[in-house]
């Protein structure tokens, strides 16, 4: 699997979990995936804080990790990756990751068991998908508390179809070769639009699934993952 993990210090103004700190989310997805079967590469962009950066000097020097260091902006920065995934074997597994998301024990699995069923996975089950949008939920597409959806196994998890997702997810090189008009579209402006961009892909026939219950979240206190206590994470 080949990973881009992006990490900055200039974060939406978001409350998030006490313990997500850049350095925190990064450890724990390290000992997730820092293993001899993936390629782990670290894009910090715009990283001014001394500290973040005294630490991946510190992963540079202990892990071998490749950090590579950009002046962007959010959605340019993913543009950056997804331009370097593309040059990639057309078969490779791509994990694109944001710096803000903790992930459970068995992610890595369950990972490469969903992409074995569907176009695109994530392991965020964002709390939007339970929440009718006439009662101030974020979806447009929520009712009776859930999205109209199916629901499939694998051997370690089940999964649902879901139509968005943020921009941590995994896919195939080949696929995003296929989709890339659908991204380049909606990474023009400072932040990707990246509900929009999911429907595009659903529009076209793609698949996004996602385990239940998950095996990551996004740490925003708003939207975590339901049914686990992050906050022993």
């Amino acid at each position: 699997m080949i990973v881009y993990y992006r990490v900055s210090n200039n974060s939406y103004n978001k409350a998030k979990l006490e313990q997500a700190t850049k350095e925190y989310c990064l450890d724990n997805f390290l000992s997730q995936f820092h293993n001899p079967s993936n390629e782990i590469n670290i894009i910090a962009d715009n990283v001014t804080d001394e500290n973040l950066k005294a630490y991946l000097t510190k992963l540079v020097e202990e892990c071998g990790i490749d950090v590579e260091y950009t002046a962007l902006n959010n959605a340019q920065s993913f543009k950056y990756v997804f331009d370097k995934a593309l040059e990639r074997n057309p078969e490779e597994l791509v994990y694109f990751v944001e710096d803000d998301y903790l992930h459970l024990p068995g992610s890595q699995k369950c990972l490469e068991e969903g992409i074995d069923r569907a176009d695109y996975v994530t392991l965020y089950d964002h709390a939007d998908k339970y929440v009718n949008k006439v009662d101030g939920g974020d979806n447009p597409f929520i009712e009776d508390g859930g999205e109209v959806t199916r629901v499939i196994l694998t051997q370690s998890t089940h999964w649902k179809l879901t139509n968005s997702t943020t921009m941590t997810f995994a896919t195939r090189v080949s696929t995003i070769k296929q989709d890339k008009h659908i991204w380049y579209r909606h990474l023009t402006t400072a932040h990707p639009n990246d509900f929009i961009a999911f429907l595009d892909l659903r529009d076209i026939g793609r698949t996004l699934i996602l385990p239940i219950p998950a095996k990551s979240t996004h740490c925003d206190v708003l939207h975590l993952s339901p049914l686990v206590d992050w906050s022993k994470v």
